[in-house]
């Protein structure tokens, strides 16, 4: 097969303004990724499928990642003259800016034509909060549908021309994503039946005057 590099030249080669770029993973398995604008992506896919080389016919995996937004420190060095007149100094300076979060979509492609893979693709968002819109991969993997589904339900991106794109772990009236960093379990699970342990401990804040009504006991 292929390097990636060689993957990502022929996809600029053939869509001119495209924005396709290599994601280093420096871990042991060095299985680099390229991210793909989301404008582009649809199209990029089909090619991968499609190309007699690559022929990239199945989406293994799909999972979504959640990155908050990030304080970054840079440090710059300068020189400043000395005010007793000796060599000029060298102080270092910092500076502080916000990186902004994004939710990222994660595609692991093979070839079970050529037997070849995987090629790793990223989409990712605007923003973790009004911008999170995505094109969906199922039209172009049908084995994305669930996995897609799944990452919309608990990340929250949403994969514009999903077929069916509806929660599918949570139930439709549940509020928030609950694999992003940043969020806070409840403690009201009103909707447990019968809660028992550390679930009933939080739910009894929620419901004081039940409580002492069942310490109080029958009226004599």
């Amino acid at each position: 097969m292929e390097t990636l590099e060689q993957i990502r030249d022929r996809l600029l080669a053939r869509f001119p303004g495209a924005k396709v770029e290599m994601v280093l993973n420096p871990g042991a398995a060095e299985q680099h990724s390229l991210l793909l604008d989301a404008a582009n992506a649809r199209a990029i896919a089909l090619f991968l499928r499609d190309d007699e080389k690559l022929a990239l016919d199945y989406c293994s995996n799909a999972t979504g990642i959640d990155w908050p937004e990030k304080e970054i420190t840079e440090t710059t060095k300068k020189s400043v003259p000395d005010p007793e007149g000796g060599p000029d100094k060298v102080v270092e300076e910092k500076t502080k800016q916000i990186e902004p979060g994004y939710l990222e979509a994660v595609y692991h492609l093979f070839s079970m034509a050529l037997q070849h893979g995987p090629v790793t693709l990223r989409l990712r968002t605007e923003n973790r909060t009004d911008q999170v819109t995505l094109p969906s991969l199922t039209p172009v993997w049908r084995s994305c549908d669930f996995q897609e589904r799944e990452i919309f339900d608990l990340y929250g991106i949403v994969f514009e021309g999903h077929p069916d794109l509806r929660r599918l772990l949570m139930w439709d009236e549940f509020k928030d994503h609950p694999m992003r960093k940043d969020y806070v379990e409840v403690d009201d699970y009103e909707y447990e039946p019968t809660p028992h342990g550390a679930v009933l401990e939080r739910a009894k804040g929620h419901y004081p005057a039940a409580e002492d009504s069942a310490n109080e006991g029958p009226a004599s």
